[in-house]
């Protein structure tokens, strides 16, 4: 091409200005949080407890918090080491014990089998898994678990992922991170759990005060409690919660559900937990977005409750979690309907006009429900059964769904989401259960979040409209509108600019939060308000703002800012790097490296992250930008290329690569695909814009005007569209198109640059 400035193409930089990274929410699902307490209170330990508190000592005892994790020995085993063995992927796997300690013979990190001590046991029922010491601090969880609730050892990789062997290589086999106790399940098993995750030398040191989940796990260091409590009666404050760091009592639903998040909820951390009343300066929880949950807010993927629970009607009549269990025994206060008739009237609801099912004791046949689990004639009286249908999760655990809901056969047929009808009467239609709902309770039903939420991620037009209605009702909950902001930021980017804006001043923390990630720093505005988040009260929202403009040079940030803009980067990277024990948390701090203009340490840490977990494609783009720039192209061609092998629907990285060919002038290649790209990314209207120019180039004009057009009919509002298409019709001599374009420019942009230019071409 001999004058490559005639083409305008899209420079392949510049399409990736921003570097492609995983969301801190996704990094990795641990739990954490900044320390917001007291200095001086320190971790005492349950036995000081014990003296005046031995009624809730007594419930803690034997609970799940007691028994989440222990050392192995012959009173916290309860799996059958006699000996016994498991088939998987080809092998024998065995489990014995030998002068009074338990092993395990399994393949090991290079696929070989290998003997394994057992030091630690973890949880207790309906299943108990087994860790394993390694090298540079790290406990390991073998598969070779034991059901409790049957008495059978399985492996749990042949219950988790049926559809492929979990080979050594393979991230989620057990000596790899995925099954990593130190990043992925130390903080919700012990109590004062530090990581101690050293970045640089891919090392933990990790501790806690004590074993599993005990009395300060939940209420704080109680060191200045006993201070308060040795106190003569007279002399004790009344203003300092009885010394307390957590405030337990005397505080709303929501203050209360907050303080079980950090286990109890999917997402991710920023640091290791010390207790915050604000979860956004410690969690990012998940929102419902049909990734982990199906797109009506059911629980799909493990969900730990939370994300469940703050969606439901229940949650929004300020019920909280110890109106449901007992807190220190984590038991159900009641395993029959009373649990629900303590608030819903069971002369009203606990009949037979509300629920249609047999009683107990009634003639029937029990039924098979679609997970296996079988239910006899009575159980569907049970308001649980109904109401808070379960799935199996890990095996044998098997969990309620907490969002509270009516079986809605309806949405089953609408967008395919579970019903609990059909969920136990697995033999029968989808359009039995509706004829059965409508017979008993008429045709009418409800709007539901579920239906907006599909019909937003199919591309609708019209649920724009209908999401913004979501986020600004606070009929619904706060998770949901939160969920409504992501995807109007998702799918409606530049028409729902000013509701991100105006949601960035919610009090809520999910709203606000959500806003933030999902707005394109695209325009001077959009930039300042990112700033204006910078002294944001929650620390997940600084770190945001941080990351969004760590590619920003800080001659483009405001001095008064500058101070800001430190500590909310040295925020963010303290997060990086308390994640970069996962390939995702390498990932991100890559990239913040590459930012900074850190290249050596950047290309470091692209390298471990591709190692850790090969198949995390999305790293190679990134890597490949970092060699694009250091001129090393052969490197650069040969990650895109591998990218496109493994993912190759992504029309986006079509592009890219198709970039990266024209820069190296091979543009047979390069259009090739271009075109490709604009059949996977048909709503990209710089891919179209590109091919265009090509054709330009080519002397095709027609085909030139056809794509310019396509990106007009794409992006109607960029104005820079309509003046490159202006620009063939004038090189091309085609005056009448020419005049009628400049007209519908100067009517639809009346404030647009170089105006004189365009009105020129009308007096023409």
């Amino acid at each position: 091409m001999e004058n490559q400035k005639k083409t305008e193409l899209i420079s392949f930089l510049a399409i990736l200005v921003a570097l492609l990274s995983i969301p801190l929410y996704m990094l990795i699902k641990t739990y954490g949080s900044e320390q917001n307490t007291s200095h001086e209170a320190t971790y005492v330990g349950r036995e000081t407890c014990i003296e005046c508190h031995l009624n809730e000592y007594n419930d803690w005892v034997g609970s799940d918090h007691d028994k989440a994790m222990d050392h192995a020995n012959d009173s916290t085993v309860l799996g059958n080491f006699n000996n016994q063995s498991i088939q998987y992927n080809g092998m024998t796997h065995k489990l014995y014990k030998r002068d009074n300690r338990f092993y395990a013979y399994t393949d090991g990190e290079f696929g070989k089998m290998e003997e394994f001590e057992i030091k630690y046991v973890f949880g207790h029922y309906p299943l108990q898994q087994y860790l394993v010491e390694f090298d540079k601090g790290r406990l390991q969880t073998l598969p070779l678990t034991w059901n409790s609730k049957d008495s059978v050892w399985y492996h749990m990789a042949a219950a988790i992922y049926k559809d492929e062997i979990i080979e050594h290589s393979n991230w989620l086999h057990w000596t790899n991170q995925a099954q990593n106790w130190n990043g992925m399940c130390a903080d919700c098993h012990s109590t004062n759990l530090v990581k101690g995750y050293d970045s640089k030398t891919d090392t933990y040191h990790t501790t806690w005060s004590e074993i599993d989940v005990s009395c300060e796990a939940c209420h704080g260091p109680a060191s200045k409690h006993l201070e308060w409590a040795n106190k003569a009666e007279y002399a004790r404050e009344t203003d300092n919660n009885f010394g307390l760091v957590v405030k337990t009592s005397g505080i709303d639903n929501k203050e209360y559900v907050d303080l079980c998040v950090r286990c109890h909820a999917r997402r991710g951390s920023l640091s290791d937990f010390h207790h915050s009343a604000d979860l956004y300066n410690h969690t990012i929880p998940d929102l419902p977005t049909g990734e982990n949950y199906f797109i009506d807010g059911q629980i799909l993927n493990e969900d730990y409750v939370y994300g469940s629970f703050t969606q439901s009607k229940m949650y929004m009549q300020n019920v909280k979690c110890n109106d449901c269990h007992n807190v220190h025994s984590t038991k159900r206060l009641f395993e029959d309907n009373r649990l629900c008739t303590q608030c819903h009237r069971a002369d009203d609801y606990d009949t037979y006009n509300h629920h249609f099912h047999k009683s107990k004791g009634e003639a029937g046949t029990a039924v098979i429900a679609d997970d296996g689990v079988k239910f006899e004639v009575g159980e569907g009286t049970r308001c649980i059964n109904c109401h808070m249908p379960a799935r199996f999760y890990m095996g044998p655990d098997y969990r309620n769904d907490h969002s509270f809901r009516i079986p809605r056969p309806d949405l089953t047929e609408k967008i395919g989401t579970p019903n609990a009808c059909n969920q136990c009467h697995a033999d029968k239609s989808t359009q039995w259960a509706i004829n059965y709902i409508n017979k008993w309770h008429g045709i009418s039903r409800p709007s539901q979040y579920g239906t907006v939420f599909y019909e937003a991620q199919k591309g609708s037009k019209e649920s724009f409209d209908k999401l913004v209605h979501i986020y600004n009702d606070e009929v619904y909950p706060e998770i949901i509108r939160a969920t409504a902001i992501h995807l109007l930021g998702t799918h409606y980017q530049v028409k729902s600019k000013h509701i991100l804006f105006e949601a960035l001043n919610s009090f809520n923390g999910h709203i606000r939060y959500n806003a933030l990630h999902n707005l394109v720093l695209d325009d001077k505005e959009s930039f300042n308000k990112a700033l204006g988040m910078l002294n944001d009260p929650a620390k997940a929202i600084r770190i945001e703002c941080a990351g969004k403009l760590a590619a920003i040079g800080k001659d483009q940030i405001p001095a008064k800012y500058h101070e800001q803009l430190k500590k909310a980067e040295n925020e963010y990277l303290s997060a990086l790097k308390y994640n970069a024990d996962f390939p995702t948390g390498k990932f991100n701090l890559a990239n913040f490296y590459y930012n900074k203009n850190q290249i050596d340490k950047a290309e470091e840490f692209f390298k471990k992250a591709l190692k850790q977990d090969e198949l995390l494609h999305t790293v190679k783009i990134n890597l490949a930008i970092l060699y694009n720039n250091k001129g090393e192209y052969k490197k650069a061609e040969i990650l895109l290329k591998d990218y496109l092998k493994h993912v190759p629907q992504d029309g986006r990285t079509m592009f890219t690569y198709a970039l990266f060919l024209s820069e190296r002038q091979r543009y047979d290649e390069s259009m090739t695909y271009l075109l490709k790209a604009a059949k996977l990314s048909p709503d990209n209207p710089r891919i179209f814009y590109n091919i265009a120019m090509m054709y330009d180039f080519r002397n095709e004009k027609n085909k030139a005007i056809e794509y310019l057009q396509s990106a007009i009919d794409i992006n109607s509002e960029d104005s820079n569209y309509y003046i490159a298409l202006l620009n063939l019709h004038v090189k091309y001599q085609q005056t009448k198109e020419s005049k009628a374009l400049a007209k519908k420019i100067l009517t639809k942009f009346p404030g647009i640059q170089n105006k004189e230019n365009i009105e020129a071409i009308l007096k023409q």
